[in-house]
């Protein structure tokens, strides 16, 4: 069979600054929470290595963009740093930071890549995670005031720009599972938090539409399909949709619909932990939904209703109302420990269009992580990643059935374009079209997947 794609359909591959750019003296990046964090404790990071190596983007954007286009790119996502462009989170621009976000986007342009920026992916400046980060109100004026002079900055020639990466990530690792800093385990502070990323969301959106640019703005959102243990089991179908109403509709319903699920807001009441807001925000969020969904899928969650008691240590959690399912013989990722599900990424589609007014979306993310990819090298020192190009292509045949269906898909992006680093996992698990050798300065290396991924973009599709 044939698998043609739209035309002008995004090919290309998503990354982040705190992941990709590294840091190098003179470059005046102020702190994140994550060089703080590996600062304090480099022993919870994957062999000792932390963000200050990251890819060398910083220094090596133009040699990287020249792979882009080997690789089929004609498109790319990746964040501006927020503590790289403003080091303390509320004062002012580092210069240096401008120069290079220029000199990136422009490069990018020159080569027929189109830069889809974020604005936020995890990397929240110290100083302002020191007076509570997302728990404060104060951040989110800062964030505001931040989206604002990047849209004022590089709007000119970003036409495509997201407000958030995941944002139930910081809620989850920061505040309930302990994979992000802070580390607390706190469902109302957790709570908090996703409502302050929502609101500061939903103005940066108003602020963009305000100033009236030449574009479009949207949130990534890692869209984790529920599915019961039995669909004819009644306690099975209300634990999931629990389960999908904190993980997934808490940022889907009012990033494109501009109202919380019903299901979650009694539970917070029940539990008498509402966030803490001004009288006009629910105003602000309804009327300042996103123009564009970016998705992330890698695997789906399945839910059985709870038969386990709950634990009086760290109650109230998400888990006080639902179990995870351990489904037998499904096809797994044994390096990530995650489940191989591809046609979730087509129930998501659907779920959008059928529910979402048929949203206009992209496969924002979409990949397989894999340990000790050196064992694949061949003789001519190419990574044969034959497996990512299964992945990939399992997961294509099912974005394109959802398109002709009708599904709003623009584009699929992969994570990611070069193996990068990610978070406390450092580089154990590598991900990339491209291979970074860390020993040798970081020297690239196109791996079979892409330079097949080039020929995919070219042809507009695969057989």
């Amino acid at each position: 069979m044939n698998y043609k794609f739209p035309e002008n359909f995004l090919w290309g591959s998503a990354a982040s600054g705190p992941q990709s750019e590294g840091r190098i003296h003179g470059d005046l990046k102020g702190e994140s929470i994550w060089d703080y964090w590996y600062e304090e404790e480099p022993e919870k990071f994957f062999n000792k290595v932390g963000p200050e190596k990251a890819s060398q983007v910083y220094t090596k954007y133009k040699e990287d963009i020249q792979l882009m286009k080997k690789t089929g790119h004609n498109s790319f996502r990746t964040s501006i740093q927020w503590s790289r462009l403003i080091p303390d989170g509320v004062g002012a621009v580092n210069p240096e930071a401008v120069a290079f976000y220029n000199s990136y986007i422009d490069e990018l342009l020159s080569n027929d890549i189109e830069p889809l920026i974020n604005l936020y992916h995890f990397d929240m400046p110290k100083s302002l995670q020191e007076q509570g980060g997302w728990m404060s109100r104060q951040t989110v004026d800062a964030y505001v005031r931040y989206a604002k002079i990047c849209f004022e900055l590089f709007g000119d020639r970003v036409k495509k720009w997201f407000t958030h990466n995941e944002p139930i990530v910081p809620v989850e690792g920061g505040y309930l599972y302990q994979f992000h800093y802070p580390n607390e385990v706190n469902l109302k502070k957790a709570v908090q938090v996703g409502f302050h990323e929502n609101l500061a969301s939903a103005q940066a959106i108003k602020i963009y539409h305000e100033m009236e640019l030449d574009g479009e703005i949207g949130i990534i959102l890692n869209l984790t399909p529920s599915y019961p243990r039995d669909d004819s089991n009644p306690e099975d179908v209300k634990a999931a949709a629990i389960a999908d109403a904190f993980f997934n509709r808490s940022f889907l319903d009012p990033a494109v619909k501009g109202t919380f699920p019903e299901e979650l807001v009694e539970i917070i009441k029940e539990l008498d932990i509402l966030p803490k807001m001004e009288v006009e925000d629910l105003l602000t969020i309804q009327e300042n939904t996103v123009d564009l969904l970016g998705i992330n899928y890698y695997q789906p969650r399945r839910i059985k209703a709870k038969e386990t008691p709950i634990a009086d240590i760290n109650h109230p959690m998400p888990d006080d109302y639902f179990d995870n399912y351990d489904m037998p013989n499904k096809k797994m990722n044994p390096y990530r420990g995650w489940e191989i599900y591809e046609k979730g990424i087509y129930d998501i589609l659907t779920n959008t269009r059928e529910n979402y007014g048929n949203i206009k979306c992209y496969i924002s993310e979409n990949g397989m992580g894999v340990e000790g990819e050196e064992r694949f090298i061949n003789k001519d020192g190419q990574i044969e990643d034959d497996y990512r190009i299964a992945f990939v292509k399992d997961h294509l045949r099912y974005v394109h059935q959802a398109i002709q269906e009708g599904a709003n898909c623009i584009g699929y992006h992969m994570w990611t374009c070069m193996d990068n680093w990610s978070w406390t996992n450092a580089y154990k698990n590598r991900y990339g079209f491209i291979a970074v050798n860390l020993e040798q300065d970081g020297q690239r290396t196109i791996k079979k997947s892409g330079y097949w991924f080039n020929e995919v973009s070219e042809k507009n599709g695969f057989n």
